[in-house]
């Protein structure tokens, strides 16, 4: 099989990748967008927000849109400005070019499925989860991963966030603000977060502590009803009723792929220079939860691929592609 060139290749088919194949498309440079392949985690085609019910901060959409539809809406866009979609999975690169070499299917093979003069890394990051098979059943019907998403759908109503960090302790913080009530469920008998946050959470009269306690299990068939907690220091099991459940345990950017090849942070994420979307290895750049740590929103993805796909563009003019 012969090797396939494209001037752009983009890997990852979240609102970040889909905002870079339509802005590359429409500058007329015949993009390639590999989008993965079907499986229950973040890494699918659609990203996180497929895994997303309501979305009710996305402008545009007043009255609301689902997760799916938003993002079915965001790929028939990038194809009708001529952006090429496969459902596959890129398993191997080679980012000593450009052109850089990327293969889909046996890593193994000696000759790479495509090369590119420009590549835009948008595969995400996904949030840690506690390994509970409910976790998925019940996601976006009372679980969530993210407080600033989903919490105006809790206002007044009793939600818990597991986790000790300082993320979860923001999380538990946003939440206080409309919530009826927040628990905090966390597995050791102190918080890991920064002593600022931790003191902030605990002086919160809304925000109380469930400590030396582990999630057993999530209990409701259409929606979240209740949290099955094991007390790790008596043993003793409870069921609390809850209607929101937020797990912040921390999250793990998608950049195995990409290890020893692109600068990372302490954390694994991409790192890309402060005004735009350049990485460490020349013609290649990134875009979207991969390399953000600090806001992890569909909007601020859709952006930085927006500036992703600018960034490639003014690459390519500069070598006269």
């Amino acid at each position: 099989m012969s090797i396939i060139h494209r001037k752009v290749l983009i890997i990852g088919s979240g609102p970040a990748g889909l905002t870079a194949g339509i802005y590359t498309s429409r500058a007329q440079l015949q993009p390639l967008l590999v989008e993965g392949e079907p499986s229950s985690t973040s890494d699918q085609p659609g990203g996180q927000l497929m895994l997303t019910t309501e979305v009710e901060n996305f402008p545009g959409f007043p009255n609301q849109v689902q997760g799916p539809e938003l993002m079915l809406a965001m790929r028939e866009q990038a194809k009708h400005f001529g952006t090429e979609i496969i459902t596959a999975k890129i398993t191997r690169v080679d980012l000593s070019g450009p052109p850089h070499r990327l293969w889909v299917g046996d890593p193994d093979a000696p000759e790479p499925t495509y090369t590119a003069d420009a590549v835009i890394v948008s595969t995400g990051a996904q949030a840690l989860m506690l390994g509970i098979d409910a976790e998925w059943d019940l996601m976006g019907r009372g679980v969530s991963t993210c407080a600033t998403c989903d919490g105006f759908f809790f206002r007044g109503r009793d939600v818990a966030v597991v986790g000790g960090g300082d993320s979860a302790m923001e999380e538990a913080l946003f939440l206080a603000r409309m919530a009826g009530s927040v628990t905090v469920i966390h597995r050791r008998d102190e918080l890991r977060a920064s002593k600022i946050m931790a003191e902030r959470a605990m002086e919160h009269p809304k925000i109380k502590f469930m400590w030396n306690t582990v999630v057993e299990d999530l209990v409701g068939d259409e929606t979240l009803e209740a949290v099955k907690l094991r007390d790790l220091t008596t043993d003793a099991v409870s069921t609390v009723p809850m209607a929101g459940f937020f797990v912040a345990i921390g999250h793990r950017p998608n950049t195995d792929l990409f290890l020893g090849q692109l600068a990372t942070d302490d954390d694994g994420y991409i790192e890309t220079v402060a005004d735009g979307t350049r990485t460490s290895v020349e013609g290649v750049f990134a875009c979207g939860d991969v390399q953000d740590e600090t806001y992890r929103q569909a909007i601020t993805a859709a952006g930085s691929g927006c500036m992703a796909a600018i960034d490639a563009e003014r690459w390519l003019e500069t070598r006269g592609e």
